[in-house]
């Protein structure tokens, strides 16, 4: 099947494999991604919108390049990784009991969104805006203070001494 310049909307899909595959101006609209595999998809000018992933495998996802017109998923239980998130708007954005490893968050509206229970090692937030986003169950995060915007941010012990990690410090 082809998946470049198509319209998806209201489909489920399950147990596919679009590794390597264009989405290239294609539109996927309140779909499902179940058990797929979505390793380096291409997304220049993909609509993504209330779309859900699920038990997914994401690997070398440029977000950043998809439509940013009413762009908007969630992600729950899926493997997601050396992905780039960078200048979009995730504002409300769930991310549950996922693995974030290696992705990048460079000028990106994290407002409000949520990584429940949510692994993010060695993910990079740089000139990103965290207000009043939950990293309450999230751990392995490293967020400088000086380069982002913080503020009403949730954060629990012991992981939020996560933030001094870019202070050259010692604690003891």
């Amino acid at each position: 099947m082809e998946f470049q310049n198509k319209e998806f909307e209201s489909k489920i899909f399950k147990n596919d494999n679009f590794t390597d595959k264009s989405f290239k101006s294609s539109s996927f609209i309140d779909c499902v991604f179940e058990e797929c595999n979505l390793s380096n998809v291409y997304l220049e000018n993909t609509q993504i919108q209330n779309c859900n992933f699920k038990k997914c495998k994401i690997l070398g996802l440029n977000f950043s390049k998809c439509n940013k017109f009413l762009f908007s998923f969630s992600f729950e239980n899926c493997s997601i990784s050396m992905s780039d998130f960078s200048n979009l708007n995730l504002k409300n954005t769930i991310f549950n009991n996922c693995e974030i490893i290696e992705c990048h968050f460079f000028g990106t509206n994290l407002t409000k969104v949520k990584f429940n229970d949510s692994d993010l090692k060695r993910s990079r937030f740089e000139n990103t805006n965290l207000n009043s986003t939950n990293f309450k169950t999230a751990k392995n995060y490293s967020i400088d203070p000086n380069l982002n915007i913080l503020k009403k941010t949730m954060f629990s012990m012991p992981e939020v001494i996560n933030l001094l990690d870019n202070l050259d410090i010692i604690l003891d």
